[in-house]
């Protein structure tokens, strides 16, 4: 989960439109990653097939990136019960990658927003930290 978030906060430096399309071509290459593997022989193939089709769509729509990461996210568990890890030097690292995905496909869900431009919104100039209330407020 914690990583889901680093990996959204780190693209969110990425601008607009061009994060959206970064994203579409990242879900569409995590649709392959197991490919290699061959852990449930050509059902591999329908499954790159279809999050192809999602990547492509998610060129224009953060819904279906959001969309590809779910599927993703079910991917992983399915890999994880049957023994076949997207890394096969750790074991547990589909059920991580599924711990991760959903974090990324919420946020997608939203839209992308930057992460960076709302830390900034929280932190940025106009707001101090009112010690005596214990709280922040608003200076201007």
């Amino acid at each position: 989960m914690f990583v889901g978030i680093i990996y959204c906060l780190l693209t969110s430096l990425i601008r607009e439109p061009q994060r959206r399309r970064f994203h579409a071509v990242m879900v569409g290459g995590a649709g392959a990653a197991y490919l290699s593997g061959g852990g449930f022989g050509v059902w591999e193939l329908p499954a790159v097939a279809l999050m192809t089709y999602v990547a492509y769509r998610g060129l224009d729509s953060w819904t279906f990136i959001g969309i590809g990461w779910l599927l993703h996210t079910a991917w992983d568990l399915v890999h994880h019960l049957k023994g076949n890890p997207i890394l096969p030097f750790y074991h547990d690292s589909s059920m991580a990658c599924a711990l991760c995905d959903p974090v990324i496909a919420l946020w997608c869900f939203r839209g992308g927003p930057s992460l960076i431009a709302l830390v900034r919104g929280w932190f940025g100039p106009g707001r101090t930290t009112d010690h005596a209330h214990g709280g922040a407020s608003a200076t201007s």
